[in-house]
């Protein structure tokens, strides 16, 4: 049962701080509390856990012009940030993880602000069928948290420079190209402020949960245990995974997301893997790889290893063996 409301807002608008705080707050955040924490990264491309850097961002066009490549622990797909965008998550345990209410109070916040919002599936908030805040989520053990982009005046010309969205997403939603999804809060309210839309979101995760809220500082933080996070999120390694060239590339979209499959075949054995996607599992796909190494190219050595993962999903596990099977 949650006791306890804390916010943090920081002003740091470097990516790699900000992921690495926002890790240290998942680590430490005890049971009975929730803590919001609020974030802005300047000229950033994002892209989910499991993504194809190369693949979902123009990486020389976003440095050339100053900007960051960075990767987040959640799943789910690429997004822009800029100072127009305003990040927030919700921190708890397991037992008090309500999604349902985090976003709830998200929506309570932008309505009294004047914009006609709406929840659209599972990870989107729109207005006017636009979609001005994409959602995604992550586990770690027994804690748990929900984060996501709020747009306020984000300016949308760079996500077509940076962002390389695949043909395939687009034409499964009937667009042409990514900035004609998206709409800024400002189209809806044109005086709001990145301050203003943070006080009503304190307001709302006050009135979600009954609870006053405790303004929470990175003073109080261990800075060394943050600064080894901020290296942990400015390794390349971890920015672009597993880069090796393999022989085969395979990439479909499914109801849950988009995935890809690259591999090495040895005679008919797997020698090596790779697995990309921007679904919101994050955990079950990082597996594959490697349970994949070693295994014949048979529809049911492939399914006993694939099912036998913690965490196993049939749709998922359906979609690699389909592109594994194609010829």
């Amino acid at each position: 049962m949650i006791q306890e409301l804390l916010c943090l807002k920081t002003r740091d608008t470097d990516p790699r701080h900000n992921l690495a705080l926002e890790a240290y707050l998942l680590e430490r955040v005890r049971p009975g509390q929730c803590i919001l924490y609020l974030w802005q990264n300047q000229r950033t491309v994002v892209i989910g856990r499991n993504q194809h850097a190369q693949s979902e961002c123009r990486v020389q066009a976003l440095e050339a012009d100053g900007g960051r490549l960075v990767r987040r622990l959640s799943g789910g797909g690429a997004v822009y940030h800029d100072l127009g965008n305003l990040n927030f998550t919700f921190l708890t345990v397991r037992e008090d993880y309500d999604v349902e209410k985090q976003t709830e109070a998200i929506l309570q916040a932008v309505r009294s602000l004047g914009v006609p919002a709406e929840r659209n599936g599972r990870n989107d908030l729109t207005a006017q069928g636009g979609k001005f805040s994409g959602h995604a989520y992550y586990r770690s053990g027994a804690r748990c948290y929900h984060h996501g982009t709020l747009m306020v005046s984000v300016d949308l010309a760079p996500l077509e420079r940076y962002l390389n969205v695949s043909p395939l997403k687009l034409q499964a939603k009937g667009v042409a190209s990514v900035r004609s999804r998206v709409v800024n809060l400002r189209d809806f309210c044109p005086d709001l402020t990145i301050d203003a839309l943070c006080e009503a979101l304190a307001t709302a995760f006050s009135s979600a949960y009954g609870l006053p809220v405790r303004t929470l500082t990175e003073a109080e933080l261990d800075q060394d245990a943050l600064g080894k996070g901020i290296a942990r999120f400015s390794d390349p390694a971890w920015i672009y995974g597993d880069t090796r060239p393999l022989d085969v590339s395979r990439e479909a979209l499914f109801p849950w997301g988009l995935l890809r499959l690259d591999y090495s075949l040895e005679g008919e054995v797997i020698t090596q893997a790779a697995v990309w996607s921007d679904a919101l599992e994050t955990e079950y796909l990082t597996r594959v790889p490697e349970a994949l190494e070693g295994c014949p190219r048979q529809r049911e050595a492939v399914r006993q290893r694939l099912s036998a993962l913690p965490d196993a999903r049939e749709d998922t596990l359906e979609g690699i063996l389909a592109l594994l099977m194609e010829e």
